[in-house]
């Protein structure tokens, strides 16, 4: 079940009764990112959110690709995805295997795939999936997903991008990135437009119904109010 693979180099809210349709989707998901902290937080509902998200991603039958860590939030997810016999693609430099990558590692990731520097691992992560998802983290985690909303900005990709916002967590950044288009920084918003979902449980239905939507070319209407 447990593969090995060395690799040497690379604001908007919304609720399911009015989706809103970001002109970032893709037309079908197989793999879903998340990128969340490999530390449990300060409130447990941000381990619960993750387990849940797990459980989700597996019914679904969408595959988790993630940083391949069996601690913290990012332990949750694996578990939650393993629990309900879900599949697993773990991407993780060398250099964290022993800090994140628990001995149970094996037991939980179908495929591990080492990488030699976190650009590497941050592309690799990119490849393979469909969507991306920000549950609650730190540093590592907010520079991960604006790497994606940069990426989408620029036109490298139209992959949803949702941040679950467990407990208003993204509220600050989300501020942060309001003010920054407010005072005249962001200038292509129209090509990034992040889902913003507070129920852990929505998460997973509204990136599937973003992308069947994006692939009908979506409702003018309801773009045009996001």
């Amino acid at each position: 079940m447990f593969s090995l693979v060395s690799q040497q180099k690379g604001g908007f809210r919304l609720d399911l009764d009015t989706l809103g349709l970001p002109m970032d989707a893709m037309s079908e998901i197989q793999s879903v990112c998340v990128y969340c902290g490999s530390s449990p937080g300060r409130s447990d509902t941000y381990v619960s959110a993750g387990e849940t998200l797990g459980r989700c991603l597996a019914e679904a039958g969408l595959r988790l690709v993630y940083g391949g860590g069996t601690r913290g939030i990012m332990g949750a997810v694996a578990r939650g995805v393993a629990a309900s016999g879900g599949q697993i693609i773990g991407i993780i430099p060398r250099f964290l295997i022993r800090k994140e990558a628990g001995d149970d590692a094996p037991d939980i990731i179908d495929e591990l795939i080492v990488t030699e520097d976190m650009h590497s691992r941050k592309h690799a992560m990119f490849e393979k999936s469909d969507a991306f998802v920000a549950l609650p983290g730190g540093i590592g985690t907010a520079e991960e997903i604006i790497e994606i909303l940069t990426w989408g900005q620029l036109g490298r990709h139209r992959k949803p991008i949702a941040f679950a916002n467990i407990g208003g967590f993204w509220d600050p950044m989300l501020t942060m990135m309001d003010h920054m288009k407010a005072e005249g920084f962001i200038h292509s918003a129209h090509l990034v437009r992040p889902l913003v979902i507070d129920r852990i449980d929505d998460v997973v239905p509204m990136i599937l119904e973003a992308a069947r939507a994006s692939a009908n070319g979506g409702d003018p209407a309801v773009i045009e109010r996001m």
